[in-house]
């Protein structure tokens, strides 16, 4: 899967980061991100929970071709 984050939509709610933290994480300006070498969820089940709670729909996970 991929995981994409609009950082022009995101405001800073950081449900992500609570639903998923081992994927998600904050930056020092309070948007969400990516850890290092999470873009791919890493198998994290939380990850589409973590899609779910973003108030403002601002992750999106795609499938990709194995």
């Amino acid at each position: 899967m991929r995981i994409d984050i609009d950082k022009d939509v995101c405001i800073g709610a950081g449900q992500c980061a609570l639903a998923a933290p081992g994927v998600f994480t904050q930056d020092d300006d309070g948007f969400s991100t990516l850890l290092p070498g999470r873009e791919d969820g890493g198998g994290d089940p939380m990850v589409r929970e973590a899609v779910r709670a973003c108030p403002v729909g601002a992750i999106t996970v795609s499938e990709t071709a194995s």
